[in-house]
């Protein structure tokens, strides 16, 4: 096989047919075989190798030109090999060419057909090369092609030398002369010329046959080149091969750590058993559920801790032995009796509301003193007389209860006024402190009402500052809730307590209630009208046991004439009968453990009463025990106060009070306290 047959089948494999450029009539300006600088020639010569007439009319023209000597063409190659300046040398040569046919080696041997062809190449390229150097650039299509050499491409190299390139070297090696052998001028044998290896052997470019994704070229005539020198081709990244397609590999799932580690030992993991299979989930999870416990613990050590609260573990009633204790009371009318922070001592008659007259003016005064007090002994504050009050004063001729003595721009302090409004109950002095105190009668109602449902009254409705209005009723339960507070005012009480009062006048006026000065009461208050009938709200103390208590008491409805007389006297009868009643008894001593302290994580300390506790009641009668806790400490030493033991139900004057304290020492709770905490 000859080196354009070679060449032939390495184009085939590498380039990609392109259209055959038009001839020229210009022989010398058409590409000749086994030339060209990229894929056109390369297309040309495929054409060419298939088509028999085209052959023909190739080798009738290389025919015509004049072929250079063999010998030359063999020292040019070897120049060109070992001489450091191979194109210099090279252009000199060709500049002359020689016209002689070539001679056959001296060996006697014929020289194939092969060489010869090789040789008319390299005459024809060398012939190319030095009407390149020696004529300016011309404007066509064989102009690029005739370019100096330009640098190997390195892909086209490995190319060559992995198929026909490989021939081609093979062929040259025979052809080359031995040392000692022939060549021009040094009487050797002349050996075959060496093929020359064309331009576009060296520059081509490994263009897929059929790429997947350029477009095929169009088969129109190939543009005319311009007359500068055009640069090398550049590289191109080969296309894929086409008839295959990319595949990506699937990621395998995990192996179990048992097969990884048998991979990496080249041991097999041993069978499974149930036995194996628990041990390997034993070494897996005992870790993390070490570390979890760890981090578990370290977070119930850091929690704050929760505030420690007391707790009662004594009884929390104590009842006293007898019957059921039954007071004298009136057969009409209805009436309560309470003893102050212990509980109610006891009732008669339909607890609903009825008018109450002058019991009224108590919510009048506790109102006045609430919103301006005084402290016992004080004036207070002038209030002045106005003409309304004057006029009312002289109301007293209808009957009506009132201070006539008062005269329009005088002034009475606030004592005076409360103390005209509770003992002789002046009305018109009760509606002037209404309007001194809320600006108007009708506010000051308001107020009265607002206050009833603080206290709990649900049975009272006010309508008028002084009680005189047959609308405003209430019952004995609710006048007694309010006596319980009038008698916690120790001004009002000096007050109601007086058995008569004078006024800036003068004159003296009596107390309408009688049980002060015949019993020693401390009030409270009296009220009558027709429709009301007589009316008393009274209060008493008592020292029993040690304690001094209070009994406050309502009985209202009295309709006996004389109506205020009568209510007077039962009043007197039952508050004698329910002080006689009243007894005590010790029910814990100094020490007794009565609760302990919850610490809220499991822990107890006791706490213990520091002084003997007695309770006030009467026969049957049940009091009731309770805790009240101080700022309690998560630690603190045996004796500490923690709280306070209150017996009764807690309302001032009457229930008892015994401080409690620690019976031991009290500790933090303990680390296993706080591991083991839910909460």
């Amino acid at each position: 096989m000859d080196t354009a047959t070679r060449v032939l089948s390495v184009r085939d494999v590498v380039t990609e047919p392109k259209p055959e450029p038009e001839a020229e009539d210009d022989p010398a300006e058409a590409p000749e075989a086994g030339e060209g600088g990229g894929g056109s020639g390369v297309a040309e010569d495929a054409e060419q190798s298939e088509e028999p007439a085209a052959e023909e009319a190739r080798d009738a023209e290389d025919a015509e030109k004049p072929e250079p000597d063999a010998g030359t063409a063999a020292k040019a190659d070897a120049g060109t090999a070992d001489d450091p300046e191979p194109e210099a040398k090279a252009k000199a040569k060709t500049a002359e060419p020689k016209v002689s046919e070539p001679k056959a080696p001296e060996t006697g041997t014929p020289e194939p057909e092969a060489p010869k062809a090789d040789a008319d190449t390299d005459r024809s390229e060398a012939e190319a090369e030095a009407e390149t150097e020696a004529e300016p650039a011309v404007d066509r299509p064989t102009a690029v092609f005739k370019k100096p050499r330009p640098a190997v491409d390195q892909p086209t190299t490995m190319l060559k030398l992995g198929g026909a390139a490989k021939d081609a070297a093979k062929d040259g090696a025979k052809a080359a002369p031995k040392p000692g052998e022939g060549g021009e001028g040094k009487g050797g044998t002349k050996p075959a010329p060496k093929p020359a290896e064309s331009e576009a052997e060296r520059t081509s470019k490994f263009v897929a046959l059929k790429p997947l994704d350029a477009p095929k070229p169009e088969s129109a005539a190939p543009a005319t080149p311009k007359a500068e020198p055009t640069a090398p081709p550049a590289r191109t990244t080969p296309a894929a091969r086409p008839g295959f397609e990319r595949t990506t590999q699937q990621p395998l799932p995990p192996k179990p750590p048992l097969d990884l580690l048998a991979e990496l030992t080249n041991t097999p993991p041993p069978p499974e058993t149930p036995l194996r299979t628990t041990m390997r989930r034993v070494k897996i999870w005992t870790p993390l559920v070490l570390l979890l416990l760890v981090v578990f613990a370290v977070v119930q050590a850091l929690r704050p801790l929760p505030a420690p609260a007391l707790a009662l573990t004594a009884k929390d009633t104590y009842a006293f032995d007898g019957g059921k204790l039954s007071l004298p009371w009136p057969d009409e009318g209805q009436g309560w009796m309470d003893v102050q922070g212990v509980g109610a001592m006891g009732q008669f008659g339909a607890q609903k509301p009825v008018a109450i007259g002058s019991v009224a003016k108590t919510m009048t005064s506790y109102i006045i003193l609430r919103d301006h007090p005084l402290k016992v002994g004080q004036e207070g504050p002038k209030i002045q007389i106005d003409p309304t009050a004057e006029k009312e004063g002289g109301y007293d001729k209808g009957g009506e209860s009132t201070l006539n003595t008062v005269k329009a721009g005088q002034s009475l302090t606030e004592k005076q006024a409360l103390s005209a409004v509770m003992i002789p109950s002046a009305n018109n002095i009760a509606r002037l402190l209404a309007r001194w105190d809320a600006g108007s009668e009708a506010a000051f109602v308001k107020k009265m009402n607002d206050t009833a449902k603080e206290l709990g009254m649900t049975h009272t409705t006010y309508t008028d500052p002084s009680g005189l209005k047959e609308t405003t009723v209430s019952t004995a339960e609710d006048q007694v809730k309010l006596g319980n507070q009038v008698v916690q005012n120790p001004a009002l009480v000096a007050i109601t307590s007086a058995a008569s009062w004078t006024d800036p006048s003068g004159k003296n006026w009596p107390n309408w209630n009688e049980l002060p000065y015949r019993m020693g009461a401390i009030g409270i208050k009296t009220g009558s009208t027709t429709a009301a009938g007589g009316n008393l709200l009274f209060a008493a103390r008592k020292k029993v046991g040690g304690e001094t208590v209070t009994v406050v008491g309502a009985i209202l409805g009295q309709h006996k004439n004389p109506i205020l007389g009568t209510a007077n006297a039962v009043s007197k009868t039952a508050l004698e009968a329910a002080k006689e009643a009243l007894t005590s008894a010790k029910i814990l001593k100094k020490g007794d453990v009565v609760g302990y302290v919850d610490d809220k994580l499991g822990g107890h300390t006791p706490v213990v009463v520091t002084e003997d506790v007695t309770a006030v009641g009467w026969a049957g009668s049940q009091v009731k025990l309770s805790f009240a806790a101080d700022q309690v400490p998560h630690s603190a030493k045996a004796g500490t106060k923690v709280g306070t033991l209150t017996v009764g139900e807690g309302g001032a004057g009457g229930a008892i009070k015994v401080p409690v304290a620690l019976s031991q020492d009290l500790g933090e709770p303990d680390f296993l306290a706080r591991l083991t905490r839910i909460s």
